[in-house]
């Protein structure tokens, strides 16, 4: 009996480029967490446990739900990706279509043009490709770049700006894996000047580009700002304190009706939008449902018709 390795392993001290992102199995992206995480993959089949290295970057391409991108919806919303994954990324970026003349137009003589025999002006500034792989590869295998002292202090200095900024707003605006984020892009930017030494200029980089990511992947729908909570809990800070004041309202609209009265859920929810004047969707109305019958409050004697409210 022998392991056969898989794409994760077999592109250790590599780049594995992953399709379809959001159709894979929940067994597959529980793999993921681990690989990306500890840059391991643990086996224990047949017989045979073992650990393995995957020490590799992963470059994943996903399609939202509904095939077309919903402005009014969150990240994780729109790919239904657990944000437990999502937050391992170091950048996410949007590919939307603009839907203008111009941009057609460019996307058109680019598909075009590789079909032709001709060069295009666009095409003559481009790096070939063979020659692109050969510098990606080189840098890889002999550049291993550190910090110097006061790219130190900027990554620090960064770090804590973006801390303060959500301070400010009461929320929290960055966490740790932010800031390894930020080391890896300084990195890697040191390593495509070919330099040893990560510089001032590598993290300004970096941050612009993890500051781009977030303005695109990040902005909550709500309050149109950059909310990082949305990768990292799944849920805008906005959308948090919605839930809170529906649930408030909620527990306001069931003590009003007394101990031991019998209404439909449908029922209840119409009233709450009543008398809340709040935007109810369902399934914030069954999270406030469910909060309450944890909280003693009521309990739901029916999946989709009946709530008892048993006050003590």
């Amino acid at each position: 009996m022998v392991l056969q390795t898989g794409a994760l392993v077999l592109a250790d001290s590599g780049v594995c480029c992953i399709d379809e992102f959001d159709k894979m199995s929940d067994a597959t992206r529980s793999i993921l967490h681990e690989v990306m995480e500890q840059q391991t993959l643990s086996i224990a089949k047949a017989g045979i446990i073992c650990q393995l290295n995957a020490r590799t970057s992963i470059l994943a391409a996903a399609n939202p739900c509904d095939s077309q991108w919903n402005t009014s919806k969150t990240i994780i919303d729109n790919i239904r990706l657990p944000h437990t994954l999502l937050s391992r990324f170091d950048l996410i970026f949007l590919m939307l279509d603009p839907q203008s003349e111009q941009f057609d137009a460019r996307l058109a003589r680019h598909l075009v043009s590789l079909y032709s025999t001709e060069t295009s002006v666009e095409d003559s500034n481009t790096m070939d490709i063979s020659l692109l792989r050969d510098y990606i590869a080189y840098a890889q295998e002999h550049l291993s770049p550190t910090l110097s002292e006061e790219a130190s202090q900027r990554l620090i200095q960064t770090y804590v700006d973006m801390r303060k900024l959500g301070a400010g707003r009461g929320r929290i605006s960055a966490y740790p894996r932010q800031l390894e984020s930020l080391i890896r892009l300084s990195e890697a930017h040191a390593k495509m000047r070919y330099s040893d030494k990560v510089e001032v200029q590598d993290v300004e980089e970096a941050w612009r580009l993890h500051r781009e990511a977030l303005k695109q992947s990040a902005t909550d729908p709500l309050s149109g700002k950059i909310d990082v909570s949305i990768i990292t809990t799944g849920v805008s800070s906005a959308a948090r304190q919605r839930q809170i004041e529906l649930t408030a309202a909620l527990k306001k609209l069931v003590i009003m009706l007394g101990p031991s009265v019998t209404v439909t859920q449908q029922k209840l929810m119409m009233d709450l939008k009543t008398a809340s004047q709040l935007m109810v969707s369902r399934e914030m109305f069954e999270d406030a449902l469910k909060q309450l019958q944890d909280d003693g409050v009521l309990q739901i004697t029916s999946k989709t018709t009946v709530v008892t409210a048993s006050l003590n």
